[in-house]
Parts: structure tokens; C-alpha cells; sequence
């Protein structure tokens, strides 16, 4: 597949790579991966991840593999393969021939190093309970203790392992652990835990095996037997780092890769912690992974993101050795942007307020024809059906409208967009609530085109629908998720949900060429904003997902205004 342009940027990441060409390390070679653990759906932190190391490997002429780091059953699933699989090639990015791996694939030679690692006497099997293993781990202040299974023989470490392997114990019974040093200063070199029992069955290897390496174990060799030369993750990995440098030089000690952590992305009004993702998904807080409110690629893909907007977005925030929280205009402001681009104008109406022209023919119709797009002449045009009775938005019409109010009130006229200056004359209101049902006005045949070919200029100018020839709609429209800046800094976040992150609206009209739109397609509602055909449309029942509204709230941050 086509790979995107990737811009080539400089940080400190690039800056290492940098020097490990010039001294010829690794001979010269740059080979990233991505290993995200298919136990939900990748996100927008996952995204920057992407566009990293597939950016990295493009920039140096290099490879970048895809590899599902699987080694722990508990919820990992085909489908979570497929969904990461299908997100990075949406994202824009291929991995190439022979470069998609699993760690599972890894399995048995994964025991045959822990078995090394026995021998060798870098290994013991371990009986205490786990409780009992985080009481003898010590504080960061306080040394370990060493388990008084630390000294078992040879042996009796590769019989029990062995017998781990084979199902004689209990969850629980026994861990395999590394034999470092139960007082270094770095808790995670304290003897850790490699491998361990787990009675699951595993999405590939269903119930071969009943144990189960650990991620940091896994990790690292996994890395090394595929030959990667910069593996780069976040900061959370940082203390695992001498960990992941023991375990290679003691097993692998002629192809070592460099770990780089950069910062997490964190963005604001989100969550990205796949465990509170999980738990929105399985207690229905939303619809789904692919929920528009959440900040999973399938559900920005859903809402009307594009790849490009993602990128740009990864671009503009760049890589950073500290942590910090990203404003999510910033990522409105990447998509908005893109959509200015590419996004066909039309006219819907999500509130209508039925408007009938008096002194206009009662079986006339007649057809404008309508930019795409203003600035790309290429987008062509679309003929816009015009009647006698029009839907317009409830909130163009104010019954006692304030001075600077320019849209349509009693003795007001305004434009109705490539169309005729209509004036109001009357109105019809429910005589018990005393809403507005409908209001009548007529229109000066003299303007049909905007001025000067359409004469005189009025203030206001308003989007319109024929009520003839529009198509009846459903219109979501979504907000942020959360109602507080940083809500993964609460422990209790549901409470931050915000009530008001979906409205539903029912019976609006989009204009006639939208009758067959198809899902994914995207849109730009004059006066109103970003819309994206939903999956849910069906055939002549159009669905539209509101991506972003058209104010940009990111450009006055920046500007400081």
C-alpha cells in the first residue's frame, strides 16, 4: 500500500539514531515495531505510537514490524487482532511481507530461554503466595528479602518448571523468577516474576499451554530475535529498562536492541488508560469500541476523523521525554483543518421551523446550482432543489430579536444562501403553548443570485431546506466524553462522564443530493459544522455523526486571544 509522507522531524529519538549510524551501530541498520497487546482496541496514544516507529523506519530506509505481544490470555481475542490490524493500515501504514509476528509464536522457545536461564542458576521457581512476594519485595526505601525457595538446586527448579509446564499445579502455586538481587535500589531488578501458572485459554494456542511468560520477559526477546535496533516505548517503562538489559545480555548477547522511552500521550477531556477504556466498553457507558465518543481510531474513524487529521495531529505535538496534557482542540483544530480540505458544502437543517413563501407558485420548483466546495472548482457542483415551503433553523427566527441580530424576525429580511432575499409578513403560533409553528413571508423575484447580479445586499444570511425535496435525517451530535479537563487524574472517573456528550436529533432535513450518501462520507453543514455519514444509514435514511463544529477553539488558544 501507498505509505504517507512523514515528515522528516528532529528530537531526541532521531538524535540517538543519529549517532548510532554515524558510529555504525547495529551496522547501520534502523528496525522499529509496534507490539501493542491485543487486549481491546488501539487509541489515540497508540496513533502517535504508529506514526512513530512506522515513520522512523521510513525516514532511515529501514523496517518496522507489527507484532501482537499476546502472552497474557486473560481477554485477548481475534477480534482485537483484526481491529489493530485494519486501524494501522487505516492509519496509513504497512508492515510489509513476513513482518507481522505474535509473541505467541514465540512460546516454546520462550521456555527453552527460561530453561537456559535455570540452568545457568539465573532462575529459581518460587512457592510463595503473591502476597507473600510483594511482602518480601521490601519498599523503596527498605531491601528485599530473599524467598527461602531462592536456593533450590538446578535440579529441583527444572523438574518443577517442567511440571508448571505440564499442569500439575494450581494458579498460584509456583512462579518462575529471575535471580537478581533482592536489595538493588531498583525494586523491578528484585528477582522478578518471568513466568507463571495460568489455567486460560489463549486465542491461538488455545490449551497447549498452562503457563504463561510475563510481559517484561517476553518483551525484550521477543524484540531481540526479530532484530529490532530501537525499541521505543513510554515512560512508564523507563524503570524496566535494566531489566530489559539484563534479561537480553544474559540470553541474547550478540543482538541487542536500545529501549527509548519517550512521554505517554495524555489528552485532555479523555481517557486513554485501557483498562478504564474496558470498563466504559463492558458497563455500556458507551456503544461499543467503535463509539464516536471514544478516543479508540475505530471510533474516530466512525465519528468522520480522517487518517491525515490523525497524523498532522501526532506531527504537531512531536515526541517529548516528560509527560504532559495535550488540549484536545488541538486535535479538533488537526481534523477541522483537514475537513476544510476535503469536505463537500451542503445545507441541512437540524431544527426546522417550517417557512412558506406566499407569494411564490404553489406548484413551481426551480434548481440552483451550488458549489462543493468555494475554493476547489474541481469539487464540481450539485443542484439544489428550491419550493414554495422551506425548512429553515428554529434559531434563524426570533420573535423579538435584539439589535444585532441579523437573521429573519418581524419587518426583518435576510438571504436565504444561493437563493432569493425573503421578507417576513406573518406567523402561526400554538395557541396553548405559543410556540412558533410557522411563519409566512414573501420574496423579491429580483434577487435570485447573490449581489451584485441579485441587487441589493441584506445583512443576514441563512441555510434552508426544501420541504418538497428534503430528505428526513437523524443527527448525532457529539461532545467530549468527560466533563473535567483531566479525568484520568481522578481514581473515580464515571462521576466526570459528561451527561451531555450525545444528543440525538430526529427530525432534521438534509438537502436531496444526501438521500444515498454513503457511510463515511464527509460533509460540512453550512453554518453548523462537520458531519460523517454513519454506518447505521440505511438506504434513503441518512445517519450523519456531528465530527467537530465549525468554531475553532485551538486557534485562539494559540493566538492567546
Amino acid at each position: 500500500m501507498a505509505q504517507p509522507t512523514i515528515s522528516n522531524s528532529t528530537d531526541f529519538i532521531r538524535d540517538i539514531i543519529d549517532e548510532d549510524i554515524r558510529t555504525n551501530k547495529h551496522a547501520g541498520r534502523v528496525a522499529t515495531r509496534f507490539p501493542p497487546e491485543p487486549n481491546g482496541y488501539i487509541h489515540i496514544g497508540h496513533a502517535k505510537s504508529v506514526c512513530l516507529n512506522f515513520g522512523l523506519a521510513r525516514q532511515y530506509q529501514g523496517t518496522c514490524n507489527l507484532r501482537l505481544d499476546d502472552t497474557d490470555p486473560a481477554g485477548e481475542s481475534m477480534e482485537f487482532v483484526e481491529s489493530i490490524i485494519r486501524d494501522v493500515h487505516w492509519l496509513g501504514f504497512d508492515w510489509g511481507e513476513g513482518r507481522l509476528f505474535y509473541a505467541s509464536d514465540y512460546f516454546e522457545r520462550l521456555y527453552s530461554f527460561a530453561l537456559e536461564f535455570i540452568k545457568t542458576g539465573n532462575a529459581y521457581v518460587c512457592s510463595l503466595s503473591p502476597d507473600e512476594i510483594r511482602e518480601y519485595r521490601g519498599t523503596f526505601t527498605e531491601p528485599g528479602k530473599e524467598s527461602p525457595y531462592r536456593n533450590r538446586s538446578v535440579e529441583e527448579n527444572l523438574s518443577l518448571f517442567k511440571r508448571m509446564r505440564s499442569g500439575e499445579f494450581e494458579d498460584g502455586a509456583h512462579v518462575l523468577r529471575a535471580k537478581i538481587d533482592m536489595a538493588a535500589p531498583n525494586i523491578v531488578m528484585r528477582d522478578p516474576i518471568i513466568y507463571r501458572i495460568k489455567r486460560e485459554p489463549h486465542y491461538r494456542t488455545e490449551t497447549k499451554w498452562v503457563i504463561y511468560p510475563m510481559y517484561d520477559f517476553a518483551h525484550c526477546l521477543s524484540d531481540a530475535m526479530e532484530g529490532i535496533t530501537h525499541s521505543i516505548c513510554t515512560l512508564e517503562f523507563e524503570n524496566n529498562r535494566p531489566l530489559y538489559d539484563w534479561i537480553v545480555e544474559k540470553l541474547i548477547p550478540a543482538n541487542r536492541p536500545k529501549q527509548i522511552e519517550f512521554a505517554r500521550l495524555s489528552v485532555s477531556y479523555t481517557v486513554l488508560s485501557k483498562r478504564r477504556l474496558i470498563e466504559l466498553v463492558q458497563k455500556d457507558y458507551v456503544n461499543g469500541w467503535d463509539d464516536p465518543r471514544m478516543p479508540t481510531v475505530t471510533g474516530m474513524r466512525r465519528r468522520g476523523y480522517s487518517p491525515e487529521a490523525i497524523r498532522k495531529f501526532c506531527a504537531e505535538i512531536g515526541v517529548a521525554k516528560n509527560d504532559n496534557l495535550i488540549d484536545v482542540a488541538l486535535l479538533e483544530h488537526c481534523v477541522r483543518d483537514d475537513l476544510n480540505e476535503r469536505a463537500p458544502r451542503v445545507m441541512s437543517v437540524l431544527r426546522p421551523l417550517r417557512v412558506v413563501i406566499d407569494n411564490y407558485p404553489e406548484n413551481r420548483a426551480e434548481v440552483f446550482e451550488c458549489q462543493n466546495h468555494p475554493q476547489n472548482p474541481d469539487m464540481g457542483i450539485r443542484q439544489v432543489p428550491f419550493s414554495r415551503v422551506l425548512y429553515i433553523e428554529r434559531d434563524d427566527f426570533m420573535e423579538d430579536p435584539p439589535k444585532k441580530y441579523h437573521r429573519l424576525g418581524p419587518g426583518r429580511e435576510v438571504r436565504l444562501r444561493n437563493a432569493y432575499v425573503i421578507k417576513f409578513e406573518s406567523m402561526v403560533k400554538d395557541e396553548q403553548t405559543g410556540e412558533v409553528l410557522e411563519i409566512h413571508c414573501a420574496y423579491d423575484p429580483q434577487t435570485r443570485n447573490a449581489p451584485p447580479a441579485g441587487g441589493r445586499k441584506v445583512p443576514g444570511v441563512i441555510h434552508w431546506v426544501s420541504a418538497e425535496h428534503g430528505v428526513p435525517a437523524e443527527v448525532r451530535l457529539y461532545d467530549r466524553l468527560f466533563s473535567i479537563e483531566d479525568p484520568e487524574s481522578e481514581e473515580d472517573f464515571i462521576p466526570n462522564l459528561n451527561p451531555n456528550s450525545l444528543e440525538i436529533v430526529t427530525n432534521c432535513y438534509v438537502e436531496q443530493s444526501l438521500k444515498n450518501a454513503k457511510p463515511g462520507s464527509q460533509y460540512q453543514f453550512e453554518r453548523l459544522g462537520y458531519f460523517c455519514v454513519d454506518a447505521d444509514t440505511k438506504a434513503g435514511k441518512p445517519v450523519f455523526n456531528r465530527v467537530v463544529p465549525l468554531r475553532d477553539s485551538w486557534t485562539k488558544i494559540a493566538e492567546g486571544k
